[in-house]
């Protein structure tokens, strides 16, 4: 399964983007509205349009990174935010990224990504975040799809790939999903612990 630029570009292209919820996530914005330090380096990897980025950018949060192997999204959000700078727009393969950051935000991504992935998913997690850096976000909790996004999972599953590298601070089913969501999403918030 090739889960190309072209593959996402087309997606966005054509309008198939079943996933963009048109608004930040509510237990993502409930999450950010409790984060009292403005100047830690965010990441949101495959971002899509980025409504979290918007949300955090419109509220005092200047050092937000959005990464995503299509373009349209980066420019997207660019025409919302004209100000949002160019340069923390990252138009590549997350896998490929090098920097670190303080908080990385999964919202939609970790589902997106072939399945075969998801071990490689956590590893790359782990370079990208200093010791206490945290991933904090949402993960589909429901049997999805088995040859295209969005693959779904189990709890269970997801925590063999990332209790290797990080401590469990919060992995429970969210409270606060949006309505077509309820009781299909995992919150989640997880510190490197080494």
């Amino acid at each position: 399964m090739n889960l190309s630029e072209e593959f996402w570009e087309n997606k966005y292209k054509t309008n198939k983007t079943g996933w963009d919820l048109g608004e930040v996530s509510p237990p993502l914005k409930a999450y950010f509205d409790q984060l009292e330090d403005k100047k830690i380096k965010i990441l949101i990897p495959g971002g899509g349009n980025s409504y979290e980025a918007e949300y955090l950018f419109k509220n005092d949060f200047k050092n937000v990174f959005v990464v995503d192997v299509s373009k349209a999204p980066l420019e997207n959000l660019k025409k919302r935010i004209p100000d949002f700078p160019s340069s923390q727009l990252i138009h590549a393969n997350f896998f490929d990224l090098e920097n670190t950051f303080d908080l990385i935000i999964e919202q939609t991504f970790f589902c997106a990504i072939n399945p075969s992935l998801r071990e490689q998913y956590a590893l790359k997690m782990k370079q990208l975040l200093p010791k206490k850096g945290k991933l904090v976000g949402l993960l589909f909790d429901a049997k999805l799809n088995e040859n295209h996004p969005p693959f779904g999972g189990s709890k269970k599953e997801y925590l063999e790939y990332f209790q290797p590298y990080f401590s469990v601070d919060i992995f429970k089913e969210c409270y606060n999903s949006y309505p077509n969501r309820v009781g299909m999403e995992l919150f989640i918030k997880l510190e490197k612990s080494f």
